[in-house]
């Protein structure tokens, strides 16, 4: 039953995630409401938030977190190889990249609710909140990929990409929030380039996502 309703959720989610990033970036200035029922969020800490009126979020001491969905900015694989000097990127690189960051954001994630004091479960409930999250238009500045020739790629930052989520009741499956934030993996307090490879792209990467 558990997997029949993971396989549920998730199937169905996937459609509404798609249609929720579209409406939320189908304008230069946000809507007021959503074509599900949300309200837009006034002064929020993140680029754009959306609240279904009158949700009470504090019933919720639980999470469910669904494998966050990752795509990449469009033809980003395609400018990538237009300017590296050597090596391509292939797509079992940008396969590569989709495995590791799902596994990180999933690390920092579930690290970061937990020391909040939420508990991460895998089964629906009452007082179980569904995390639907999503890192889209991610572009990568400087991919660390296997290349026949040792070379070294600088770059001020590891990329940027942005963060979507989507809190949902796990019962009733209704809508709850969503939200938006553009990250970079730019250090404020460094102003010059440096030498980029999976490390220093993790490090960054795993601070854009706390």
């Amino acid at each position: 039953m558990k997997i029949t309703m993971n396989i549920f959720i998730k199937s169905a989610l996937v459609l509404v995630c798609f249609l929720a990033v579209n409406t939320v970036f189908a304008k230069d200035e946000p809507a007021e409401t959503t074509y599900d029922g949300l309200v837009l969020v006034k002064d929020s800490k993140v680029d754009m938030a959306y609240a279904l009126p009158g949700a009470d979020l504090s019933a919720y001491t639980k999470i469910m977190i669904l494998e966050p969905h990752i795509a990449f900015k469009k033809n980003w694989q395609q400018e990538q190889n237009r300017k590296r000097m050597s090596g391509r990127v292939s797509d079992k690189d940008m396969e590569r990249i989709i495995r590791r960051g799902k596994d990180l954001f999933g690390y920092v994630f579930v690290d970061v609710l937990e020391e909040n004091g939420y508990t991460v479960v895998t089964d629906v409930g009452e007082d179980v909140l569904l995390v639907r999250p999503a890192i889209i238009d991610l572009d990568v500045a400087a991919p660390d990929i296997q290349t026949a020739n040792r070379s070294t790629t600088y770059s001020a930052s590891a990329g940027e990409a942005t963060l979507f989520v989507e809190l949902y009741d796990s019962v009733t499956l209704q809508i709850l929030a969503r939200a938006s934030d553009k990250k970079t993996g730019r250090r404020n307090s460094i102003n010059w380039t440096m030498s980029r490879s999976s490390v220093t792209n993790t490090a960054d990467a795993t601070r854009a996502f706390k």
